[in-house]
C-alpha cells in the first residue's frame, strides 16, 4: 500500500532550503488521511507559492496519490505557531 506521508516528503523536500526542519504529522481514519506539514519559517513561501500555487500543485498530487490507494487525504500546512497550537490541544 502506498505510504502517503513518504510521497509528501518526497515532494516537499527538495523545494525547501531546510529538508531537516520538515515535519509531517498523519492521522488516519478509515480512509481519511490527513497530513500536517510543517516546514522551517523561511521555507513557507517556497511551500505555497505565489497566490498559493505550489501548495495547490502538493494537495493536487496528494489527491492523485491516495485516489490510487482508494482514500481520501487532506494536506494542511502549518506554520510554527499552529503546530504548537495543535500539539497542546492534544494533552
Amino acid at each position: 500500500m502506498i505510504n502517503l506521508k513518504e510521497v509528501l516528503t518526497e515532494i516537499v523536500k527538495p523545494i525547501v532550503a531546510d529538508p531537516d526542519s520538515v515535519v509531517i504529522n498523519e492521522r488516519v481514519s478509515g480512509k481519511d488521511v490527513l497530513l500536517q506539514l510543517n516546514v522551517a519559517p523561511d521555507d513557507m513561501g517556497k511551500v505555497i507559492g505565489r497566490h498559493g500555487k505550489i501548495a495547490k500543485a502538493i494537495r493536487t498530487v496528494m489527491k492523485a496519490a491516495a485516489a490510487t490507494a482508494g482514500l481520501h487525504v487532506r494536506v494542511d500546512i502549518l506554520d510554527s505557531d499552529e503546530l504548537a497550537e495543535k500539539d497542546s490541544d492534544e494533552e
